[in-house]
């Protein structure tokens, strides 16, 4: 039985939640599709789904199975349309969403240059903290920032991201200096209100055992906002402490008007990412357009260039 059919399958079951759902995709029975996944678990030598009459549940080896095998499949489908598309050229609308902050310094200033590349190829940018539903609402493709919780969608990493605990000198100098994650209850903490963002909150590492453990805070304060801007912002002015990404404060920290806490317990780096719905055969704009960000993305000069200077904190 043929590898990659039998990961195809795999992946159809395991986000369509169940055989009848995928076979009928696929347009076979689904005594099909579970002699596939039987055959598949078999080789693996694990289990991957717990099966009955009225539900379908990934195992934990099989969520784990479940991104790698979405990763794999996209890479193929990218070779095979890379050779297939040969001269076509790129046509159609690009409907493609970001968060708003990450999405005005660094995704919108690529999409009037993607379309210099691609001239019949249409788009619009949505510019949202909301988690849009890619499939429900018709979008091509997200740009992410983060944990990815939706496994239905397959990822693209464009490049790291890591967040930190940044306030400016002068409200350090007033109210001291947090030395664990649990101190920051004493502090001002300059929060994101929107329930679609950071709903774990915000993330540290610390020590447990003969090695760490990340965990997660929602420290609190007097002021909070659902635009990652406007905190950061009120951070500049000095109101509080806020947990940023080093895309957004870099600059201010090389220029000292921000400086980094608790930088011994910040979390491992997570990704930016592009995601899209899982498709059998992706359109060569969309192809296109992760191919290009992930060149901006991972060129260094890049970051460097899209820093931008924020004016002296008061």
């Amino acid at each position: 039985m043929d590898k990659l059919k039998q990961l195809e399958s795999f992946v159809s079951v395991a986000t369509r939640g169940s055989l009848t759902a995928a076979a009928k995709a696929e347009g076979v029975a689904p005594a099909i599709m579970g002699r596939r996944l039987d055959a598949l678990e078999e080789r693996l030598g694990v289990k991957l789904m717990v099966r009955t009459t009225r539900r379908l549940t990934l195992t934990h080896e099989g969520s784990a199975f479940l991104e790698d095998c979405q990763r794999l499949l996209a890479d193929v489908a990218n070779a095979e349309a890379s050779v297939s598309a040969g001269g076509v050229k790129a046509s159609g609308h690009l409907r493609i969403t970001a968060p708003a902050g990450f999405g005005r310094r660094h995704v919108a200033p690529l999409v009037p240059r993607f379309r210099a590349l691609h001239a019949d190829v249409t788009i619009s940018l949505n510019l949202s903290d909301r988690v849009v539903d890619l499939a429900g609402e018709a979008y091509d493709c997200a740009v992410r920032v983060g944990d990815l919780p939706d496994s239905s969608l397959v990822s693209v990493r464009l490049a790291d991201n890591r967040r930190l605990c940044v306030a400016t000198p002068a409200y350090l100098d007033r109210h001291g200096v947090p030395e664990h994650p649990n101190d920051l209850a004493r502090f001002d903490c300059l929060t994101l209100s929107s329930d679609a963002s950071q709903v774990r909150g915000w993330a540290f590492q610390v020590p447990k055992g003969d090695g760490t453990e990340v965990i997660h805070l929602r420290p609190g304060g007097p002021l909070d906002c659902s635009d990652g801007q406007v905190l950061h912002d009120w951070c500049l002015q000095g109101w509080g402490i806020a947990w940023r990404s080093t895309w957004e404060v870099e600059a201010d920290l090389a220029a000292g008007r921000l400086v980094e806490v608790l930088a011994e317990y910040a979390a491992p780096p997570n990704g930016i990412y592009a995601v899209f719905p899982q498709r059998k055969h992706l359109p060569v704009r969309l192809r296109l357009w992760i191919d290009f960000l992930k060149d901006q993305f991972g060129r260094p000069e890049f970051w460097r260039a899209q820093a931008q200077p924020q004016p002296d904190a008061p």
